[in-house]
């Protein structure tokens, strides 16, 4: 299961309904390996599930658990062979204005360059670095300057470097929709000058990194409804964004595909190093021979009354 999609605003508050299908049908029975699946809205002040629902195959052990980051994950065995592979999930959600800009930095971190203290550093070692899964020739090329942007030779706002980058980014890297692979390396996202939302969030981390901030990539649901009312229901993908830790302000999601802070319509599912780590869905099946296979998936969005 792969991320895509698109920001547009909503009316606040809001009580949304969120449907996901998923479908695996393959050409004969197969084995799988347990699925993890990333689809739980993460606990965060302004958001309240108030049902939720998950469903797969008859005959799965299903067990709830959370990963290091804290995410609430299913992992799902499946004891038996099987030709078809299906996850279930709704959730009804009362969501609260937030506004992204509602942060006060710390007086040593609003201005650009700064340096978390050691302690923080400490903590925060994993998110400063390239990720262990990339591959030497990749993690420590250096990406800055960008073709488009130049870091700042004088110091600046932390928070206007930020709105700075990611409107830069968005404005001169082309979004495309995607459904399969993995992300690009980022020097392959500017090489092509296009990409998909899990592109634009590897790029902007690995910018980020080299920059000397602490982050990290998330996903999970945007909401997508358009300007007009009545119109209440929005269908999409999984989306795919980046956090970067300010001290003072804590993690602040930075949407690069359209060139955003993160607000209340970024509702997290998983947080993660890797996009790998933050699948919505991921496994595989075992056979001995190539099976093949089709996936269909559908995530609705509807703005309960």
């Amino acid at each position: 299961m792969l991320f895509d999609g698109e920001a547009l605003t909503i009316e606040m508050p809001l009580r949304l309904r969120i449907d996901h299908r998923t479908r695996y049908v393959y050409e004969q029975p197969v084995s799988f390996s347990p699925h993890l699946v990333r689809l739980f809205p993460r606990t965060e002040p302004g958001r309240l599930v108030q049902k939720i629902s998950f469903e797969t195959c008859a005959g799965a052990d299903v067990m709830f658990r959370r990963d290091l980051f804290d995410n609430c994950f299913a992992r799902c065995y499946y004891p038996e062979k099987m030709a078809e592979l299906f996850f279930d999930f709704s959730a009804e959600i009362e969501l609260h204005e937030h506004n992204a800009f509602h942060f006060l930095l710390d007086f040593d971190a609003s201005q650009y360059p700064f340096q978390y203290t050691p302690e923080t550093a400490a903590r925060l070692a994993a998110c400063l670095v390239p990720p262990p899964d990339e591959s030497p020739q990749t993690a420590h090329a250096n990406l800055l300057p960008l073709p488009f942007w130049h870091p700042p030779t004088e110091p600046v706002s932390t928070t206007s470097l930020l709105v700075d980058l990611i409107d830069a980014i968005h404005r001169n890297v082309r979004y495309e929709q995607r459904d399969e692979g993995a992300a690009h390396p980022p020097q392959e996202t500017l090489r092509l000058g296009h990409g998909s939302c899990r592109d634009f969030g590897v790029l902007l981390a690995a910018i980020l990194r080299e920059l000397g901030f602490a982050a990290r990539l998330a996903s999970g649901y945007l909401c997508e409804f358009g300007q007009d009312a009545r119109n209440r229901k929005a269908e999409g993908y999984m989306h795919l964004w980046t956090e970067v830790y300010l001290p003072g302000a804590g993690w602040t999601g930075l949407d690069a595909t359209n060139g955003v802070f993160c607000n209340h319509n970024f509702i997290t599912t998983a947080v993660g190093l890797t996009s790998a780590e933050v699948t919505p869905i991921s496994g595989r099946y075992f056979s001995n021979v190539s099976v093949p296979s089709t996936m269909t998936a559908h995530l609705e969005l509807t703005a309960l009354a």
